[in-house]
């Protein structure tokens, strides 16, 4: 977290961020969604003013269930720059505590008296104000608060709620200075507010007050003063909470509420964690206005005792393993009772044992309101933790993970082998796979995981995918339909005490995406109703999260088939590079990333790499055309600069014409994309480039030294009418020359400069073959999830030996045609290539001749001995021959058919000084 005073963390952010720039990914989602919150309100940060409300009930219910707990806290805090908050749902403060008195004379009384409301809409991003803006447990810290007045503290506010409607009635915060933060503040404000909330429930109903105050009179304890009880019951939010820990506590209270449902006597012994156990004791009461109801109580043995395991005798069960439910007699015998330490049901604590409170109410009322409540918190959670990747599997899994243990013990899911890779099955029900297998324990013989499954008619499986509505066999060893699907499998199962069984379809636009499946092993009761439609529930929601995930493979598929299928298969032959390449795709989506290798005329070789921007099919098929776009120009031999422009061009129109202008158009066009073009002449060693937007290439030299190229950048193509700059750069023999898309350096996690770092590094191996390179590069640099598509392309640059290269200069004199003649063929021959002779010849002489009738001196003609012959003609003059049809009555107009015939390839390209006319000869033809 940012220091105040320094310009780094969120104070830096916070800056950035009023002044209107992007701070996303910089800043804690909660703490950026209220900042954008504050200022949409209009809200200053050097605002001062809050709300303060001087009527406000003292005795109110959230008051009186929470000045205990902020007594204690203040004991806990005592000495310490703590100040302890209580506020109600609206945000305005009821009661403050101070771990340090003096802090009293030192504050403001804005962040002294009670009254003033912190709610969002009135100070901003705050503790109080934040966590009832999120509904949950939350922490601020320094300049993460909106308003300037609390720059120097932090604090840690959770909201309190009502156990039983979820509605949230307050808050507890605490705040300190920002230098004192510490993670096990959390799971002391979590207790606490649990224990407000316990005692909230306490005074719930004016019912269970009656309860509670026949239980007291029942107990007839006023002469009993032992443990600290003043002759009354302790509450367990008061002394069982020092007692025991948070998940033993939740077991009580379980348990408890079993009891209370039975509406009737009953013990049971309760193991806990380490070997500890207390024994919970129900019995009827009747208020004076006539409520039946039911109190728990907690039986504690002394200390010396409450470690011990849980003692047995002949009249009361053991202690049970943890693994399964507690024994609930149907009515204990009093002597029993008081034997193993507790009072009879009416009589005073016994032997020194602690009688402490779990529940008191109606058995039915709190039975229902109970499981309705786990219900709301289980549909909640699955919102939250459904879906959260757009991998079918995995959103799979999702949905058990949820259901396992609070709804099933045992999950299992089946989906058609299509629905994995993306499509609609045909026929979802004889191609179903088990996908998932998850439960409590992973002994149970269920299929496995990859296992085939065909599923009977008879099944609940096919019973719930005809009828589209779950199916519910509450008794297994009678679910024939279920046995005869594989009867020594169910045999097995039921031997696992897998009693009870859900099937549910997954189901998505009418589609079947495959069926799920919830057992019932460890609770001995069977699936009802409310079970049925609470899995109902959480499997319509996971099958939209699979539907999509589904949808979203299916497209990444068909992007990224459609993204390989345009980029190159293979690399051509050419002999200016040795070339590796590697394309990586996003994790989350097909990018527009592309890269290719293209031979010209002279010897020379085209490197491009590109990127469009977005993903998706769109992106891919844009990719596509840009590729094509750029082969063809890259064969009129355009310079750099020149292809860029003619492509900044080509999208400036894709954009107008995918954008539309009408209302319904649907399309938004084309954003962009970026580009860097290369061309190598290994007959001089001249690398000319120029780049749209691209990352810089790195150069390694063959003397081990890497530096990124200085080009000019170039706007993005797509933007229209601004320049391009090609820069030419001499470049040794066996350099490597790479390129690169962004998504190799660019990461959420990291920053740029660490990536060019680790390139650099990694490229620092002259030695090393393009292929090794790529592997090396890939290894080193590339995120390990990479968002962004990744095209790489490493080129060792090679050079034409000068004894492979022949030149002559001549003048525009039709005699000198013949000399020309003469030393190509003395050439030839010296090259060993005494066959290409004759055709060479009469190349010459044709291109020779036209130069010096239609041409300007200079002319020079060259012969380059690659893999294959290649002669080519210059002169200054900028109009290009033009093969035509010659009809038989004419006298020319054939030297160019001819040299169509003669030659493999020819054409002209354009320099700064004139054109060259070019012809290449394949040695093997000759």
């Amino acid at each position: 977290m940012g220091v105040v005073g320094d310009r780094i963390g969120p104070v830096r952010f916070r800056d950035r961020f009023l002044q209107g720039e992007s701070v996303e990914g910089s800043v804690r989602s909660p703490i950026l969604s209220s900042w954008q919150r504050s200022r949409l309100l209009g809200l200053s940060p050097d605002q001062s003013e809050l709300p303060f409300e001087q009527d406000f009930d003292l005795e109110g219910p959230l008051l009186r269930a929470a000045e205990p707990v902020l007594d204690r806290l203040q004991a806990i805090f005592a000495g310490s720059q703590t100040n302890i908050c209580l506020a109600d749902g609206h945000g305005m403060v009821l009661a403050r505590r101070f771990g340090e008195k003096s802090m009293v004379r030192q504050l403001a009384p804005i962040q002294i008296l009670p009254g003033f409301v912190f709610a969002e809409q009135f100070a901003g991003t705050n503790g109080i104000g934040l966590s009832l803006a999120e509904r949950r447990l939350c922490q601020v810290y320094g300049a993460e608060h909106f308003a300037e007045r609390s720059q120097a503290s932090a604090c840690t506010a959770i909201p309190l709620r009502d156990q039983l409607s979820g509605h949230i009635q307050g808050v507890l915060c605490l705040g300190y200075p920002y230098t004192e933060a510490d993670p096990a503040l959390i799971p002391v404000v979590r207790k606490a507010a649990e224990a407000i909330e316990r005692r909230l429930m306490d005074q719930s109903s004016a019912r269970e007050h009656g309860l509670l105050q026949a239980y007291l009179d029942a107990a007839d304890l006023a002469r009993s003063g032992e443990h600290g009880l003043d002759g009354h019951p302790v509450a367990m939010a008061d002394f069982l909470q020092s007692e025991l820990e948070q998940s033993d506590q939740a077991t009580l209270k379980e348990k408890a509420t079993e009891l209370m449902s039975g509406d009737r006597r009953a013990a049971a012994e309760v193991p806990l964690s380490r070997g500890r156990w207390v024994t919970l004791v129900s019995r009827p009461v009747t208020s004076a206005a006539g409520v039946e109801g039911v109190v728990v109580e907690a039986l504690l043995p002394e200390d010396s005792e409450r470690h011990a395991p849980a003692p047995t005798h002949p009249h009361a069960p053991a202690a049970p393993p943890p693994a399964f439910r507690p024994h609930v007699a149907p009515g204990p015998d009093p002597a029993s009772v008081r034997a193993r330490g507790a009072p009879p049901a009416d009589g005073p604590t016994q032997g020194g044992r602690v009688r402490g409170l779990v529940l008191v109410g109606e058995p039915e009322v709190g039975k229902y309101a109970v499981a309705a409540r786990r219900r709301l918190e289980l549909l909640a959670e699955a919102s939250n933790r459904i879906g959260t990747t757009l991998d079918v599997s995995r959103t799979a899994w999702e949905l058990a993970e949820t259901a396992v243990p609070r709804l099933a013990d045992f999950v299992t899911i089946d989906l058609p082998k299509g629905v994995l890779l993306g499509e609609e099955s045909p026929h979802p029900t004889t191609e179903m796979h088990r996908t998932v297998v998850h439960g409590i324990r992973e002994d149970c013989p269920f299929y496995p995981v990859g296992a085939q499954v065909s599923l009977r008619p008879t099944t609940p499986h096919m019973r719930c995918i005809a009828t589209g509505q779950p199916v519910l066999e509450q008794d297994l060893k009678a679910a024939f339909g279920w046995i005869a699907q594989d009867p020594q499998h169910a045999e097995l199962l039921l031997a696992h005490n897998v009693h009870s069984l859900i099937t549910v379809p997954l189901l998505a636009r009418g589609a079947v995406l495959g069926v799920a499946s919830f057992y019932r092993s460890q609770n001995p009761s069977p699936y009802g109703d409310d079970d049925r439609s609470l899995a109902q529930e959480l499997a319509a929601r996971a099958s939209l999260c699979i539907d999509n995930a589904r949808r979203y493979t299916r497209e990444h598929t068909l992007a990224l088939s459609l993204q390989r299928s345009l980029l190159p298969r293979g690399l051509p032959e050419q002999s200016a590079v040795e070339v590796a390449h590697r394309y990586l795709p996003a994790e989350s989506g097909v990018g527009g990333d592309w890269f290719d290798v293209i031979p010209l005329s002279g010897a020379r070789v085209a490197l491009l790499v590109g990127d469009v921007v977005g993903h998706g099919l769109h992106a891919a098929a844009t990719m596509g055309r840009l590729r094509t776009a750029a082969r063809n120009f890259a064969e009129l031999e355009l310079a750099p600069d020149e292809l860029l422009t003619h492509l900044d061009n080509l999208m400036v129109r894709l954009d107008r014409e995918e954008g539309g202008d009408g209302p319904d158009s649907a399309s938004t066009g084309i954003v962009g994309a970026t580009c860097l073009y290369a061309i190598y002449d290994p007959t001089s060693q001249q690398c000319t480039m120029a780049r749209a937007g691209h990352p810089p290439p790195a150069l390694v030299r063959p003397d081990g030294s890497v530096s990124l190229l200085d080009l000019p950048a170039g706007p993005p193509l797509g933007l229209g009418g601004l320049p391009f700059e090609s820069v030419e750069i001499l470049l040794p023999e066996h350099s490597q020359l790479v390129l690169y898309t962004d998504g190799l350096i660019e990461d959420r996690h990291r920053d740029v400069d660490v990536a060019l770092d680790a390139l650099n590094r990694a490229l620092a191996h002259p030695d090393r073959a393009p292929e090794d390179t790529c592997q090396a590069v890939l290894d080193a640099v590339a995120p390990e999830h990479p968002d962004d598509d990744i095209a790489l392309l490493v080129a060792r640059t090679n050079a034409v030996p000068a004894d492979r290269i022949a030149t002559w200069e001549l003048d525009a004199d039709p005699a000198l045609v013949s000399e020309v003649r003469a030393a190509s063929v003395s050439q030839l021959n010296r090259w060993g290539l005494e066959e290409s002779a004759f055709a060479t010849e009469l190349l010459l002489s044709e291109l020779v001749t036209n130069a010096v009738r239609y041409g300007t001196a200079p002319i020079r003609v060259r012969l380059i001995h690659d893999r294959n012959l290649i002669c080519e003609v210059h002169d200054a003059s900028s109009s290009a021959p033009r093969m035509r049809q010659s009809a038989t009555t004419d006298e020319g107009g054939r030297g160019l058919f001819l040299v169509a015939q003669l030659a493999q390839s020819w054409g002209t390209r354009y320099t700064t000084g004139g054109k060259v006319i070019w012809a290449e000869c394949s040695l093997a033809a000759a």
